[in-house]
């Protein structure tokens, strides 16, 4: 940890989107920044106060960057348990701490800490063979999932499994093979919609939440959030509840995006946590109070919470999606910024690839449907500069 008495330093382990808008937050508040990324140029080290450029299983290197500053976080949730322990026990202060992260990062030891503390989930079993798998849906039916225990993300690392005939193939795809003791089954959700629910924890165990918002995948990817979501008062109240729940169950610290489904009427289920910033709460940064990015701050520096209250009556967001063959950089401002009430975000990555987080754009009115057609009008219209080079970022 640092020792000097000089303007905050916080450290992030990752440099993209959600580090940059994490970086902007901390720079209004006075805090010196710095990020940890593998290669150079990213999003967030190009407006960061120093970019330290490698990888964090690097146990010198993360020592280094990690006595730089007065307390380390994470971009993502996939950086090894073991490492992030490590500096812990040589005095550095992580936040979430890798006993929170360790039981994110096994999603089969989530649903089993979910599980236990009463939190409604799907049906879900660890298998270790395809005769585990098999016996998953013969006790459970078709179809199913069958997922990486580790390191999946926006689809990748899951297959759905409609007959069993295609268990082999399904498990096959995920592992290539090997790692099979590293999957888990659980059942198929018929959920009627997709919620999710920004929870913010501090140091003291203060805690405040996020309006619960809808969210729509496209391709597996968010794409459009709604607040608030569109649910009875009954199934708002079990969401919020089971989302507070859920990040007390692992004791954590920091901002944390908790997804739920619907199913039936005001049934809720909990499907999973990110000890992160999240991209349904992209909408906080000019929907509420206080942004998602400044609270994880607030937070993990161990100071007072601000309030999530929406600013205006309702609030939609829309992911602008990366096409290929073309650089991140805008090459149609005044078309996309014909409407005076949207808010336009452009994360400065320099390449698009097809379904890439390029940026996202956030409406306030005052009705859902007037919020997500503009959002909607805003995102289509954009255009991105053509090229054919080759970058990293």
């Amino acid at each position: 940890m640092k020792q000097d008495s000089s303007f905050p330093t916080l450290g992030i382990l990752g440099g993209g989107q959600l580090a940059r808008m994490t970086t902007y937050a901390a720079l209004r508040l006075g805090i010196r920044v710095h990020v940890m990324e593998r290669f150079p140029g990213s999003p967030a080290g190009s407006i960061a106060h120093k970019e330290v450029v490698g990888d964090p299983s690097d146990h010198d290197l993360l020592y280094s960057f990690a006595s730089e500053c007065d307390v380390v976080t994470l971009e993502s949730e996939f950086v090894n348990e073991e490492r992030l322990a490590q500096i812990e026990h040589q005095g550095h202060l992580l936040l979430p701490s890798s006993h929170s992260v360790g039981k994110i990062q096994d999603k089969l030891i989530e649903k089993q800490t979910l599980q236990d503390v009463g939190i409604p989930v799907a049906r879900f079993c660890g298998v270790e063979s395809l005769e585990d798998a098999r016996t998953f849906g013969k006790e459970h039916g078709y179809p199913f999932v069958l997922k990486s225990r580790r390191g999946g993300y926006d689809g990748y690392g899951n297959a759905t499994i409609h007959h069993q005939d295609e268990i082999e193939s399904g498990w096959n795809a995920i592992t290539d093979g090997e790692l099979r003791n590293e999957l888990y089954a659980e059942a198929f959700v018929p959920f009627t919609k997709e919620l999710a629910v920004m929870v913010v924890r501090g140091r003291n165990g203060e805690v405040n939440l996020y309006p619960v918002v809808e969210t729509i995948q496209k391709d597996h990817i968010c794409h459009t959030v709604t607040a608030p979501a569109p649910i009875s008062m009954v199934a708002t109240k079990r969401a919020r509840k089971y989302a507070e729940c859920a990040v007390e169950s692992i004791n954590g610290v920091g901002i944390f995006g908790v997804e739920l489904f619907v199913t039936g009427e005001d049934d809720i289920l909990v499907n999973e946590l990110a000890p992160r910033p999240h991209n349904s709460g992209h909408y906080t940064i000019e929907g509420c109070v206080t942004s998602q990015f400044e609270n994880h701050i607030r937070a993990v520096m161990g100071w007072p919470l601000g309030a999530t209250d929406l600013r205006a009556r309702c609030v939609a967001m829309v992911n602008i999606l990366g096409r290929d063959d073309a650089t991140g950089a805008v090459a149609n401002y005044g078309e996309v910024l014909c409407h005076p009430r949207l808010h336009l975000h452009i994360y400065g990555k320099d390449a698009s690839r097809r379904g890439r987080k390029m940026g996202h754009v956030t409406v306030l009115t005052d009705s859902v449907e007037e919020a997500e057609r503009i959002a909607r009008e805003g995102e289509e219209a954009l255009r991105f500069a053509v090229s054919n080079e080759k970058k990293v970022w």
